[in-house]
């Protein structure tokens, strides 16, 4: 089950509660104070791990607490800190605060392997007894609580790292192409929404090149509003750095390659403006079915008032697949083609950032568990 949208509770662990207590021993009649104080309650981390691809763990656990500090103890021993709670999510996935109201407020794009984010600060231990001796109180009895931790009501969304992304209408190719190039094995069959969910394949090329292609499921009229779950779809091509937009050549479909090349063409630009100025690369799939050679006339010659090229491959045979592979290869590698969130895969990779971003208390110490 691939789930790309969760909420989720964290709870960080309370700090331990300080200690009365006073030195009793024997020939000691006067020992005073020796309350320990309490340790921290562990934060909460959400960090980003190549090992996950889906968000479906957390539909079934919802919930995450980090455990508390020990309390104080006497003989001026201080309770121990927790350890710290690290949650383990996709590459590619954005953290967002939720409040009642269900608005959302961004606290991290996690696009590197490694890189985490502090969603819930652990309470500082309290202070024991014994930090409150004075030459006024020489036997106090003061202590203090343990400061509780953070509560925080998350929303996960995952929005995958690919390099190139495969749009077109359901049933153009997609699915087939990707399985042909990569090892991807989506579910292929002939009927639109076969492919519900996205996939990723890496394509391996001569030279130790490879990239991520992501195979986005089918779009159609007025995805960029919800339709058919094109919003949800339409998200996972925002980190992509070059577009592959398949039209289907074949009649079967009933529906025009032109109307079609033109309909998606006008989804990607009402959903985002920076969607629709990634680099594309227009391709005429199943050229093994196509039956009236006038649908690609029509299309190659709307492509060229456009000044558009075209790219014809058949998926099922492979048919000029390879060719495909090299203009990917070549858009990819075009110094236009960076984009934020890159790939892991990618060979032009970023300066790495910091293991850790801590967006709730930059200016505060943390400890971490012993």
């Amino acid at each position: 089950m691939f789930v790309d949208d969760v909420d989720i509770q964290v709870t960080a662990g309370d700090g331990g509660n300080g200690c009365l207590s006073f030195r009793r021993e024997k020939f000691v009649p006067r020992g005073g104070p020796d309350g320990g104080d309490g340790g921290s309650g562990g934060s909460v981390y959400i960090v980003a791990a190549a090992t996950k691809n889906t968000l479906v763990d957390f539909r079934f656990h919802p919930e995450f607490k980090a455990r508390h500090g020990q309390h104080g103890q006497g003989a001026n021993r201080t309770g121990f800190t927790a350890h710290d709670l690290e949650i383990e999510v996709p590459i590619g996935t954005l953290v967002f605060e939720k409040d009642e109201s269900g608005a959302l407020a961004p606290l991290a794009d996690l696009v590197e392997e490694g890189q985490r984010v502090l969603v819930a600060q652990g309470g500082h231990g309290g202070r024991g007894n014994a930090r409150f001796v004075s030459s006024t109180n020489r036997a106090p009895r003061r202590t203090e609580p343990g400061v509780p931790g953070q509560h925080r009501l998350l929303h996960l969304q995952l929005k995958l790292i690919a390099d190139v992304g495969l749009i077109g209408f359901p049933n153009a190719g997609k699915s087939t192409l990707i399985s042909r190039i990569s090892a991807a094995r989506p579910k292929i069959a002939n009927y639109p929404f076969t492919t519900l969910a996205p996939n990723l394949g890496v394509v391996t090329l001569s030279g130790d090149r490879s990239f991520v292609v992501a195979d986005v499921p089918g779009l159609i009229e007025g995805a960029h509003e919800g339709h058919g779950l094109g919003d949800q779809f339409l998200k996972h091509i925002e980190r992509t750095k070059v577009l592959v937009h398949l039209v289907d050549l074949s009649s079967e479909s009933g529906r025009d390659p032109v109307d079609d090349f033109e309909i998606i063409r006008r989804e990607l630009k009402s959903y985002s403006a920076d969607v629709f100025a990634k680099p594309q690369i227009t391709v005429a799939n199943k050229m093994d079915a196509l039956d009236e050679p006038d649908r690609l006339k029509r299309l190659e010659a709307h492509l060229k008032k456009k000044k558009l090229p075209l790219l014809k491959i058949s998926g099922a045979t492979g048919d000029g697949v390879d060719k495909l592979l090299e203009a990917m290869w070549k858009a990819i590698a075009a110094p236009k083609a960076s984009t934020p969130g890159r790939s892991r895969r990618s060979l032009d990779r970023p300066e790495p950032e910091p293991d850790s971003v801590d967006l709730l208390t930059p200016a505060r110490s943390r400890r971490r568990g012993v």
